[in-house]
Parts: C-alpha cells; sequence; structure tokens
C-alpha cells in the first residue's frame, strides 16, 4: 500500500510544473482570503457546538485547536510554505472539529474535500501534504482511540484504518484532480496557441524568478523585418506557417535551460538565465543565422530575416523588485531591437545606457507635442525654387519648424518622426497646408504674380479619408488657385500600397492641384512607376545633385531622370543646389528648376515679404 501511495504521489508531482510559484501579486490576495475563510469557519464552530447540544468547555478547546495555526500564518517573516501549511492546517482542523461536533455524521466527512478545493488557490504541493497527514490523523489515530467521536458507521468504527486510506485516497485524489486542472489552465493560459511557445505572462513569471534568483540573466528580443509583405503575398495562412517555423528552429537552437516565447504578431523572445550580455549577444546573433535559412512554404522557397535586441540584468541596476526589473529589461531589450530596426534590420544590437536617455527624451518631446499647434509653437518657412535659366523665383516650399519655449529650436528629424508615429502629424500637416496656401495666395496677389508652394504630404495623411476635403477646404478659404499648390510625397508612401496611393493621388489631382515625388532616386520606386502615377513634378535628390561635381555616374543617372521625365511631361526641380557648377550642369542637362542654398536658405514669412519683389535674389 506504501508503494503504491509512493507511486500516486510522483504521478501527482509530476502534474505540477517544476518551478512554478504563483506571483507575489496573486499569492498574497489569496491567502488573505483564505485566512478569512479560516478564522470564520473555526470561529463558527462556537455557536454551531452550542446549539449542536454541546458544553462550552468541550467546544471551546476545539475552536482553538482550529484557530490557533492561524497565528503562525499571519506573519510575513515566515516563508510561504509555513503560512500556507498553517492555513491549511486550520481549514482541515475545523473539518475534523465539525465531524466531532455532529457525532461523526457521514456528510460532515466532506468537508475535508472541500477543503482539498480551497487549498488548491495555493498552487503548491506543501498545504496538500498538511491536509493529507491531517485526515491520517483524524480517521486513523483519533478514529482508533475516539471512534464513535470520528465515525457514524459501525464498519468504520470496527475497522479505522481501512476508511481512513480510503479518505486518504479520495483525499489524494482529489489533489491529484486540481494538480491536473493546472497543468490544463497553464497550457491554455501561459503558451501561445499558434507556437506553443510561452506567451508574455509565463515569460514574464520566468523572468521573475530568475532575476530573484540573482544570477546572470538577458533577454533577447526578436521581430521579423517586413512580415506583413509576407501576409499581404502569400496570404495569413503562409504567414502563421513561416511564424510556427520560426518558432520551431528558435526552440531547436536555444539551450535547454533557455526560454523561447512569442510575445505578439512577428515578435519573439529568449529568456537566457545564466547567461552575461557577451555571451547574450552572441546568442542573438545565433539565432538570426537560423531564422535567416530558407523555409519551403506552401512548396515555395522563402527567406525571412529578423532584427534583435539584448539586455542584461546589469542594465536594470538595483531593482527593488523582480516585477520591475522584469519590466525594465524587456524595455530596454525593445530599445535595442528598434535601433537595430532603425540600422536596416537583419542584425543584434545589445542595449546601451545612451538608448534609455534617448528614449526619455523622445518621451518628453512627444509630450511636448501634445497641443503644440494650439499654443503655436510651431512655425512654416519657406525655401524658394527658381528657374535655373534666368534665376527667377517660381515659387517657395514650405518647411516646418518648432519653436520649443525651453528647448529652443528643435530639428525636424527629431519631432517629425514622433508626430508621425504618434499620429500628431495629420493635425500638424493640415495646419501647415492651410497655413502656407493662405501665406502665398496673399503673396501673390500683392506682387500681381503667381507663386506656387510646395507642401509635404504624409503617410498618415495621404491615408485620411479627409484628405482630399482638407486640401479642398484650404485652397477655397484662401483664394490660391489649386494649379499654385503642389503636394508633395516621398517614395516610400509608394511601397507598402501602390495601387491605394495612386487612387488617392488621382482624386488630390482632380481637385487641380499638383503632385510631387520628394527625394526621388533614393531606393524604392522604379522610373516605371512614373507612368503608372499622376505625378507631375519629380524632385531629384540632393544627394545626386552633390555628387555631380565629380561628374561621371551621377552626371549619367541625373541626365537619365531627366530625359525620362520630359518624355513623360513631366517637371524637373533638383534639390539641394550649393555650387555655380552644379547648377551649370543642371542647366546643360535641361534641368528647368532647383532649390538650394545657392539661391535661397529657407526663411520666415517675414523674411520672404523683403525678397520676393526681388526675383533674382529669391530671399537669399
Amino acid at each position: 500500500m506504501r508503494w503504491t501511495v509512493r507511486r500516486a504521489l510522483r504521478a501527482a508531482a509530476a502534474l505540477l510544473p517544476e518551478g512554478r510559484r504563483l506571483p507575489a501579486g496573486v499569492w498574497g490576495p489569496r491567502h488573505r482570503a483564505i485566512l478569512a475563510l479560516a478564522a470564520a469557519q473555526a470561529l463558527a464552530m462556537f455557536p454551531l457546538g452550542l446549539a449542536l447540544d454541546h458544553r462550552p468547555g468541550h467546544v471551546l478547546p476545539l475552536v482553538a485547536l482550529a484557530v490557533l495555526p492561524l497565528a503562525a500564518a499571519l506573519p510575513r517573516r515566515w516563508s510561504r510554505a509555513v503560512r500556507s501549511a498553517a492555513a491549511t492546517a486550520s481549514l482541515f482542523a475545523t473539518s475534523a472539529v465539525l465531524v466531532d461536533l455532529t457525532g461523526g455524521l457521514i456528510e460532515a466527512h466532506f468537508h475535508f474535500f472541500v477543503m482539498v478545493g480551497v487549498v488548491a488557490l495555493y498552487q503548491d504541493w506543501v498545504p496538500f501534504g498538511v491536509g493529507l497527514g491531517i485526515v491520517v490523523l483524524h480517521h486513523g489515530v483519533l478514529g482508533t482511540f475516539f471512534p464513535h467521536s470520528v465515525y457514524a458507521h459501525h464498519d468504520a468504527v470496527a475497522h479505522p484504518w481501512r476508511w481512513t486510506l480510503l479518505h486518504a485516497g479520495f483525499v489524494l485524489a482529489a489533489s491529484c484532480a486540481h494538480l491536473a486542472s493546472w497543468r490544463l489552465n497553464e497550457q491554455q493560459g501561459l503558451h501561445d496557441a499558434l507556437t506553443g511557445l510561452a506567451n508574455r505572462t509565463q515569460l514574464g513569471e520566468v523572468l521573475d524568478r530568475a532575476l530573484a534568483d540573482g544570477g546572470p540573466t538577458a533577454v533577447v528580443l526578436l521581430d521579423l523585418d517586413g512580415f506583413k509583405s509576407v501576409n499581404d503575398a502569400r496570404g495569413s495562412a503562409a504567414g502563421d506557417e513561416v511564424l510556427r517555423a520560426v518558432a520551431r528552429r528558435l526552440r531547436c537552437d536555444a539551450r535547454a535551460g533557455d526560454r523561447v516565447g512569442r510575445l505578439d504578431g512577428d515578435s519573439f523572445a529568449v529568456v537566457l538565465a545564466g547567461t552575461d550580455g557577451a555571451n547574450a549577444t552572441r546568442a542573438a546573433e545565433r539565432f538570426l543565422t537560423v531564422v535567416r535559412e530558407p523555409l519551403s512554404i506552401g512548396g515555395q522557397e522563402l527567406t525571412v530575416q529578423a532584427s534583435a535586441g539584448v539586455a542584461d540584468r546589469t542594465t536594470i541596476g538595483a531593482q527593488q523588485c523582480p516585477e520591475g526589473g522584469t519590466a525594465q529589461l524587456l524595455r530596454n531589450a525593445d530599445l535595442a531591437l528598434q535601433r537595430a530596426k532603425e540600422r536596416g534590420g537583419d542584425r543584434a544590437v545589445t542595449y546601451a545606457a545612451t538608448m534609455g536617455r534617448a528614449a526619455a527624451e523622445r518621451a518628453h518631446l512627444l509630450e511636448d507635442l501634445n497641443g503644440v499647434v494650439e499654443r503655436g509653437e510651431l512655425q512654416v518657412h519657406y525655401q524658394a525654387t527658381v528657374e535655373l535659366a534666368g534665376g527667377a523665383t517660381e515659387g517657395f516650399e514650405a518647411l516646418l519648424r518648432w519653436h520649443h519655449p525651453v528647448r529652443g529650436t528643435v530639428p525636424p528629424l527629431e519631432f517629425v518622426p514622433l508626430a508621425e508615429s504618434s499620429g500628431h502629424i495629420v493635425a500638424i500637416g493640415a495646419w501647415v497646408l492651410r497655413t502656407a496656401v493662405h501665406q502665398v495666395a496673399r503673396w501673390s496677389r500683392s506682387h500681381g504674380r503667381p507663386l506656387t508652394v510646395g507642401v509635404n504630404l504624409s503617410a498618415l495623411q495621404l491615408a485620411d479619408d479627409e484628405v482630399v476635403d482638407v486640401v479642398a477646404g484650404a485652397l477655397r478659404d484662401s483664394g490660391l488657385p489649386a494649379r499654385q499648390l503642389t503636394l508633395e510625397i516621398t517614395e516610400s508612401l509608394l511601397v507598402d500600397d501602390f495601387a491605394g496611393t495612386a487612387a488617392r493621388l488621382e482624386r488630390l489631382r482632380e481637385l487641380g492641384v499638383r503632385i510631387a515625388i520628394d527625394d526621388f532616386g533614393t531606393g524604392y520606386s522604379s522610373l516605371s512607376y512614373l507612368r503608372r502615377l499622376p505625378v507631375d513634378i519629380v524632385k531629384i535628390d540632393r544627394s545626386f545633385v552633390g555628387d555631380l561635381t565629380g561628374g561621371g555616374s551621377a552626371t549619367t543617372l541625373v541626365a537619365t531622370i531627366v530625359e525620362l521625365a520630359r518624355s513623360l511631361g513631366l517637371d524637373v526641380i533638383a534639390e539641394g543646389v550649393e555650387t555655380e557648377q552644379q547648377a551649370g550642369t543642371l542647366r546643360a542637362l535641361n534641368c528647368g528648376l532647383a532649390q538650394g542654398y545657392l539661391y535661397a536658405r529657407p526663411v520666415s514669412a517675414e523674411q520672404v515679404e523683403l525678397a520676393v519683389a526681388a526675383p533674382s535674389t529669391a530671399g537669399g
């Protein structure tokens, strides 16, 4: 029989995940609730005993037997095991008292099984062991010496140990059932349904325990590069298969003690216990290598790449609690991951303290963007566009500037990406559009000649269903003829949704405005796109213009762009013209318009007022 019990205990223990502990924020409230229940039912035994005609002198010692263990369940200086064992002792002692007060009534014995369900909330073997011990002590020992206080059935009175083993078996079976339910709950609540990897909750708990142990700990975050294009081109089913394949590769490449998980979407994480930063970086490089190996999806070969961010416990400082350290460690790894993506992806970047300071700076800047239009901190500057043949000012490009009351002038490269990622760019862009068209409309009227204005459209603005109405409203309110407004988009906007972008540009063009592709030739679109887009102007990127001084391939490329644009009836504007030699080359290539410091720097509207009447200087 003992051998059978040992086998049952080992089988039940296998159901409990190794190292599984409830987070402190979960265990604490459960323990307090169990203590309240234990105290309430123990104290309830006194009026129940009196109601059953027992003497107070008989009932009080029994109630004290159920209440006294609670003294050890309260102090926080004791471990969880001691506190949960004491609370369990009170619960099961109350069950024994109830049996005694009811004269061994068989229904009272079921109270023991109810208490099994209560102590199961601890998700620990210690309370079950205590409960099982009390059952054996009560039913066996007390049942042997005081059988009529424990059993009402004559066979139980005659054979108390037989019934003890029966009750102990029931308690053990109930315990195993609860353990099985824990494992099922863990499978459903702590694992990702698609890949079977640990989910965010489980990874957090694993990191909590690793940090609490005090040893070296690192985490690697991985994000697939360009995964959206896989879903778009091959469908979500193929995308899911890619995720499962990446999950298998990461699991196979990880060490036995590592925990691999999927956070969400195409983001994965690996917790490396016992690993310092240098080894974690090498592990991240290894993970990227296995992810990069070709996949066979639906009978077709596919190669995916990933970016990785690495952080170890030395980056989180002296955190007072594991949970706080976990959040900080994941945040640091995510900052490193974002830096890897900014550098082009397909690489691993290890967290450095400067990333944290830069992130804090961006967060403060993002807060300051709230209400920036209403506070009047934004200003539109204007850079002249001139005719290369004669130097006359043809129009202006509107350029956004932010004059922060504390930080001073904030460079556009710092705040514009933040405005785009946060969505503020839609309201800011609409303000720039209205301001610019009103200003240029006034200049056109006051100087008696039409001036054009170019205004940049961001991806979010172009995707906004109200963009056509916003542009139409600005033109209507300002009185600027639509042909004098040019909306500029960058090539990158053509990548994700070429057809949708082309359709929205066509609707804008129907208003009479002109469309320009800014920074043309920097990498995303091909020259053939020009035939399929409703475009009027091509702006040659300044990087090509800057190379014209040396001649060679840069001159050939610019000549090709100019000739192609002319054949399609498009105007060409060269950006970044700084020397007369560059201007001369552009004139020789029949480029019509130019912008750059050779002619004018971006200046405020007040400065343009003084220069617009003198076409040859163009505000320079």
